[in-house]
């Protein structure tokens, strides 16, 4: 029984990292540590109430032999004061007897006495280390959390770095694409229009140097009727 506590002790001592690496949940497993304790408390005090009350039958019966053994040297004087010096003999007899008897539960008494408080001190020192180990199961669950909180924070910042920065960087250069794309295309549709206007301001040109030409033709022909 009190090995036990020796035990949960040493557990309990390593803290979390012992309990982690079994991958266990330390939260848990502490939480049932301290169940089991109580529950071997509870085993222990009603040991302890058994044994107290078989020192308290003892201590009963060792005062009522002390008493009888009283008792029978009072009769023994009566016997010897009335004369009766048989009688006395055979009361004395019977007060050894009882002496005898009272010296055994006297041994009895001072072994179950002595258990009695050895049982009651282990039984302290048992809600001692209970009340020591509740304290320091709360600053490890406290400690369990923590340490938990920065591992998650600590994977999500991890797939923030592989993933979400790794998409941020894919949209903005599929954005860079698609802004050249547009700038080039705007600079296409600008060079496609200069040719067109180019083209068709040649062909408004050609248009008027043939009607200029036809009209100084005719000038020269009415030039030449003229002169006829």
């Amino acid at each position: 029984m009190f090995r036990f506590f020796s035990r949960v002790r040493t557990i309990v001592s390593s803290e979390l990292n012992s309990l982690l690496n079994k991958a266990e949940d330390p939260s848990k497993m502490l939480d049932q540590f301290i169940a089991d304790m109580k529950h071997d408390i509870s085993e222990v005090e009603a040991s302890v109430a058994k044994q107290i009350a078989s020192e308290k039958l003892l201590k009963k019966q060792l005062d009522e032999s002390l008493e009888a053994v009283s008792k029978r040297e009072e009769q023994a004087m009566i016997a010897l004061e009335s004369g009766d010096e048989d009688l006395a003999r055979r009361v004395l007899e019977e007060k050894n007897k009882q002496e005898s008897h009272a010296s055994s539960l006297q041994v009895s008494h001072s072994e179950a006495a002595k258990l009695s408080e050895e049982l009651k001190v282990k039984l302290r020192e048992m809600k001692d280390e209970l009340r020591e180990m509740t304290m320091k199961k709360d600053s490890l669950k406290a400690r369990n959390e923590s340490a938990q909180a920065r591992a998650k924070v600590n994977r999500s910042l991890s797939g923030m770095d592989s993933g979400a920065k790794s998409g941020f960087d894919r949209m903005e250069e599929k954005v860079m694409r698609s802004e050249a794309e547009a700038e080039s295309s705007e600079e296409l549709r600008s060079m496609n229009k200069t040719l067109d206007d180019d083209l068709a301001a040649l062909t408004n040109k050609s248009s008027v140097d043939s009607e200029l030409e036809a009209l100084k033709a005719k000038m020269n022909a009415k030039k030449t009727s003229s002169a006829e």
